[in-house]
């Protein structure tokens, strides 16, 4: 079954793409395993999921981490499972929509860069199950620095969608986005505009963004904010840009 992961630059409308991606595929009769693998997203709430800010970061599992592990969260150095169980979490720690089950993993607290930590082996653990051995529709919202991906799990994601706005800075991190994805071997890139006011805006995107093929550009839709202000999901506040986001799934399905 299909393996995307979703990464930008804050801000962009990331999140957002991710949750009707999910829900159309959703609706569609997809069994879709959402992983939230942003720690500043709420990804749950985008979809539509009650309670989500009720919703324990797997990182925060002080308890499951130990048991998992067998050394404290928050310790850095010292002997830990670096292969720890992890098959039957997707099960035990999701939470439900229809035939959406979904997963946050919560941040880690790196203390320098690429701590190796009890929390953040779980975590790229748990990650390498889902794309590798999972049997359903698994869609990551990462961040921009997709660090949760390694490079065998980078081989079995069938598409990484960068989402881009018109604005620089929105392109400097979808180059930087494509440069790490290269290193770990993922290739299959596609960018999706977003918040694409007229035809200037999707020109701009192009111009600046060669190289790249483009999914979709979704139009600006105050529906989309208002959905957000009002804390229902994009999916139920009829928007345009469902009709972009089915011809995404087409594009994926035809390969």
């Amino acid at each position: 079954m299909m393996k995307i992961a979703v990464s930008g630059k804050g801000g962009v409308g990331k999140t957002t793409f991710s949750a009707l991606l999910i829900r159309a595929l959703n609706k569609n009769g997809k069994h879709v395993l959402a992983i939230d693998a942003d720690p500043d997203a709420n990804l749950a709430a985008a979809i539509g999921i009650k309670g989500a800010d009720k919703i324990v970061p797997i990182a925060e599992m002080k308890d499951l981490i130990f048991e998992r592990t067998e050394a404290q969260p928050g310790t850095i150095g010292g002997f830990f499972k670096l292969n720890p169980k992890v098959d039957d979490l997707p099960e035990a720690l999701s939470a439900r929509f229809e035939n959406i089950k979904l997963m946050r993993l919560g941040g880690v607290k790196k203390g320098g860069s690429g701590c190796i930590c009890p929390e953040s082996t779980l975590l790229k653990a748990l990650v390498t199950h889902v794309v590798l051995s999972r049997d359903e529709v698994v869609v990551m919202d990462m961040e921009a620095g997709i660090e949760h991906l390694g490079r065998a799990t980078a081989q079995a994601v069938d598409k990484l969608f960068i989402v881009v706005e018109p604005g620089r800075r929105s392109i400097e991190t979808a180059g930087h986005i494509k440069k790490l994805a290269s290193e770990i071997g993922l290739k299959n890139l596609s960018l999706v505009g977003n918040k694409i006011r007229s035809d200037k805006d999707m020109e701009f995107l192009k111009e600046n963004l060669p190289g790249f093929e483009f999914s979709c550009f979704i139009p600006y839709d105050d529906a989309l904010i208002e959905a957000d202000l009002n804390g229902i999901s994009p999916f139920d506040n009829k928007t345009s840009a469902i009709i972009e986001i089915e011809k995404v799934i087409a594009g994926l399905t035809e390969k």
